[in-house]
């Protein structure tokens, strides 16, 4: 598949579920979540088709996500499902980690994370913004702090190694100021893949206010101040958009992802979005979804599902709209992480 824009789209972003044990403020800033109804979200045998339609198009890279994926029932079954379709190259899973080192007792006891090296996940992106437990509680809602850092060690322990662990810490002003060299020592340590994000309106226009957002180059500049300048690495690539730099006299990288500051973000953008109640969504940053659980639930065939992605990949715009007023139209949480 390819855009008007020359982006071959071969990464799938499949969220399998809008609940969350946590409340962050940037995903879902409420505490009184309406669910969709079981009804509304896709079965995981409708997701597996859908995930098969979308790798005889040139999908090779798929990334579960959420809400937190690992609270859905069943979810090993579904990565055991997905490992075995052969075109699918590069599988991970995005989660908030407290559930990571949870003993699976219907698998002997392993931890969730061996389970999901066993099944055929590659990478794990682990949400963690702060190493502060009362600020952690603040944003995320919950005291999962010692939950998610047993969880990360819970994947190293399972074999996932360096880049294999990546760490995505949301750039928040006020709790992010005294965080940033904690987290880039932290993440050495234990040689784990730290990338900072700007915070985007994606939840609620409220929350990117100037009292809450913080550039990347904020930030960069602060981790300067402590290290030295930040050497840039442009031949180091983890197939998203974040741009990496290693600090001064180690081999450690960190990376910094600006969907507001940097105006060249969506040039290489290879991906497009399943939503848990079957939204097919070409931009994060765009009110465009198109459905595609109504044909699959009529009796759509493999070729006319193929159609319904070759017209969303159609539609896919040149960049996203969050600098131009964009206007959210639902939670993160249900759009998928």
């Amino acid at each position: 598949m390819e855009d008007l824009y020359g982006h071959l789209i071969s990464y799938l972003r499949v969220s399998i579920t809008d609940r969350c044990n946590e409340r962050c403020l940037y995903c879902m800033p409420q505490e009184l979540q309406e669910w969709l109804p079981h009804t509304e979200i896709l079965s995981y045998e409708e997701m597996i088709r859908i995930v098969r339609v979308a790798a005889s198009l040139g999908v090779t890279k798929l990334r579960v996500t959420g809400g937190e994926p690992l609270t859905r029932r069943g979810v090993l079954e579904f990565f055991r499902q997905l490992q075995a379709i052969p075109t699918i190259r590069d599988l991970g899973v995005s989660t908030n980690g407290s559930l990571l080192g949870k003993p699976v007792l219907d698998h002997g006891g392993k931890t969730m994370a061996e389970c999901l090296r066993h099944y055929g996940v590659r990478t794990i992106n682990v949400s963690l913004d702060t190493l502060d437990r009362a600020t952690y509680a603040r944003v995320t809602g919950r005291d999962y702090l010692p939950r998610t850092l047993e969880g990360i060690a819970a994947a190293r322990a399972a074999g996932f190694r360096h880049n294999e662990i990546k760490l995505n810490s949301v750039l928040i002003k006020g709790s992010c100021e005294d965080q940033l060299i904690p987290l880039i020592e932290y993440a050495g340590e234990h040689d784990l893949l730290l990338r900072f994000i700007e915070l985007m309106p994606v939840s609620t226009r409220e929350v990117l206010s100037d009292d809450n957002f913080y550039p990347i180059a904020t930030a960069k500049r602060r981790i300067e101040d402590h290290f030295g300048p930040l050497m840039p690495t442009p031949n180091f690539q983890t197939n998203g958009p974040a741009t990496y730099y290693r600090l001064p006299g180690s081999t450690q990288k960190i990376g910094f992802i600006g969907a507001m500051t940097n105006l060249h973000f969506c040039e290489n953008c290879n991906k497009l979005r399943l939503t848990c109640e079957g939204k097919l969504r070409p931009c994060l940053g765009s009110f465009l979804e198109f459905d595609i659980r109504e044909p699959l639930r009529s009796g759509a065939s493999d070729a006319e599902l193929r159609q319904v992605f070759l017209d969303v990949v159609a539609r896919k715009p040149k960049q996203h709209d969050f600098r131009d007023n964009y206007q959210p139209n639902r939670k993160m949480v249900a759009i998928g992480g």
